[in-house]
């Protein structure tokens, strides 16, 4: 194993969660209110959605992919024993990476070419989406030329990313993988040392708890007196009248 194989895929990936949780804590602490995206989508909503939305559950979909073959390698590999279940697996994967890619393409072009949003992007937001492209299309490409990934994902790579999570790391099948899949696990450490620098932050503090939270009740005609009493019940009911 080499020296750049040895930083690349033992040392770096504890730099990366190490920066990443330490470059969150701080960013929190120091500019909490700048902890979010920065949504331009107020300056231009309607062109923002058709790379929004395909990018965002491109990016969803294929993180929950990833992170069910690292979580259940067997039980992974017990689903692609199928051919039929392995093939609409890998469907299922690559369309959604393309539509992450498309998804992308389009936000990076209207941050490179409209004014307005122009004006609140900064280097690092340049700098993330390019390594994200660069990822999503390293990503297809694996898909294309090196098949049936959703089984060797979870017969040499997770085995490799769960020796680095009990900090005993084996990263001899990493090194013996080709250099677009070697590019791709690197670009992915990379992406997690830079977030808490980027917009990609957010996530940290997605309001998950509105999926599960009472509907909000907006009352036309009250009375202050019993709105305002603290005995007055709170209903998880969905109101009628709105």
């Amino acid at each position: 194993m080499s020296s750049l194989d040895s930083f690349l895929f033992i040392i770096f990936p504890y730099l990366a969660v190490g920066i990443f949780l330490l470059g969150s804590i701080w960013r929190y602490k120091q500019t909490g209110f700048k902890y979010s995206s920065l949504s331009a989508q107020f300056l231009e909503g309607r062109k923002g959605f058709w790379g929004t939305v395909p990018f965002h559950w491109g990016l969803i979909v294929i993180f929950l992919l990833h992170l069910t073959v690292f979580l259940f390698p067997q039980l992974t590999l017990g689903w692609s024993s199928s051919p039929i279940r392995l093939i609409a697996t890998e469907i299922v994967a690559f369309t959604f990476g393309l539509s992450a890619l498309v998804g992308l393409v389009a936000l990076f072009i209207r941050r490179i070419s409209d004014a307005r949003v122009k004006m609140v992007t900064n280097n690092m937001d340049l700098a993330i989406e390019v390594l994200l492209l660069a990822q999503i299309i390293l990503g297809c490409w694996i898909a294309v030329g090196y098949r049936w990934g959703y089984s060797w994902f979870a017969a040499d790579l997770s085995p490799y990313l769960w020796s680095i999570v009990k900090f005993s790391p084996d990263a001899t099948a990493v090194v013996a993988m080709p250099i677009v899949i070697k590019l791709h696990i690197a670009g992915a450490f990379l992406v997690i040392l830079m977030i808490p620098f980027t917009r990609l932050v957010h996530f940290l503090v997605a309001p998950f708890h509105y999926i599960w939270r009472p509907y909000q009740q907006v009352i036309w005609h009250w009375n202050k007196k019993t709105i305002r009493d603290k005995k007055t019940p709170w209903s998880e009911k969905r109101p009628f009248n709105n």
